[in-house]
């Protein structure tokens, strides 16, 4: 597994090695014995899995509040789409900051966002589906939004993105209290 850093501290990609031949690939896309032994101690307990019919669907940036907050280790199962993670836990030097980057069937990559950032994406080919781990399972009072153009994110959109009524609704970053702590 290729571990790369990101100007966040705790957020990073990791791109499995695959192991192919004729018959396609196989690889590990999380080994939590192997992850560990590299610093990141992460229970994983929910699979999801989402399907993007249209270029354009933003998704995001979405969060879920202590004490049912998620890490999540994020993958694109088929198409291409562009993954972002914005660090807000109170106290950090980067609080606000975002890293983003393509995320697709053929890179392999995958992000791990640790507790305390907003999660979001957008889809660049049709028929995309993202898969993520959470280490929470889905607490619906604790589900939250941020606006996903409120924290000066370059989205590579052409046009309008398609958007769910709660991403529509969502709070701006400024007017964000955020939940979590450094």
């Amino acid at each position: 597994m290729e571990i790369e850093t990101t100007a966040i501290d705790g957020l990073v990609f990791l791109t499995p090695k695959r192991f192919g031949d004729n018959r396609g690939f196989f690889c590990e896309s999380w080994n939590a014995d192997r992850m560990r032994a590299a610093g990141y101690d992460i229970d994983f307990v929910q699979d999801n899995h989402s399907m993007s019919e249209q270029v354009g669907t933003l998704r995001g940036l979405h969060f879920q509040a202590p004490p049912h907050a998620q890490a999540k280790l994020v993958r694109c199962g088929r198409g291409r789409l562009f993954d972002v993670a914005v660090d807000v836990r109170r106290g950090s030097p980067t609080y606000g900051q975002w890293v983003g980057a393509e995320l697709s069937f053929d890179n392999g990559r995958q992000l791990l966002i640790p507790e305390g950032f907003l999660h979001g994406f957008v889809t660049l080919e049709p028929m995309t589906e993202i898969i993520y781990k959470c280490s929470h399972g889905y607490a619906p009072e604790a589900d939250g939004s941020v606006h996903w153009d409120s924290c000066g994110i370059d989205w590579p959109l052409t046009g309008t993105p398609t958007l769910s009524e709660k991403d529509e609704k969502a709070v701006s970053l400024a007017d964000f209290d955020s939940p979590f702590e450094i």
